[in-house]
């Protein structure tokens, strides 16, 4: 199985900046695919952004396609999330994943982090 513990999450104004942080450890050798979903209050868990670990091939929702960035460190099994120009419909739950393919649903993902708030005024 694969740990996966996130950091970065906070209060911004809209905007504002910030980028989102997923360390993975234990069994990693099978996650072909790290990404990043959301979740805000009475809301399904929307996908966000995924990044194909071997060849850095990215995907997008579009509501956040050109604010936010997905990248990745190879040395660290670590996935990032720089989130640009954020606005208050940004706000939610975000949840680190991983898993063997790429989706924009989350049913295919296996490991899956604790959960990190971002909370954007307007």
């Amino acid at each position: 199985q694969v740990q996966l513990v996130e950091s970065g999450g906070g209060l911004v104004q809209a905007g504002g900046s910030l980028r989102l942080s997923c360390a993975a450890s234990g069994r990693t050798s099978s996650s072909n695919v790290m990404g990043w979903f959301r979740q805000a209050p009475g809301k399904e868990r929307e996908f966000v952004a995924s990044i194909v670990w071997s060849s850095g091939r990215t995907d997008f929702a579009d509501s956040v396609k050109g604010r936010f960035t997905i990248s990745r460190d190879n040395a660290k099994i670590t996935v990032y999330l720089q989130m640009n120009n954020l606005k208050p419909e940004d706000t939610a739950v975000y949840y680190c994943t991983a898993g063997r393919v790429a989706a924009r649903a989350p049913s295919p993902y296996v490991s899956w982090g604790q959960g990190t708030q971002v909370t954007v005024s307007s």
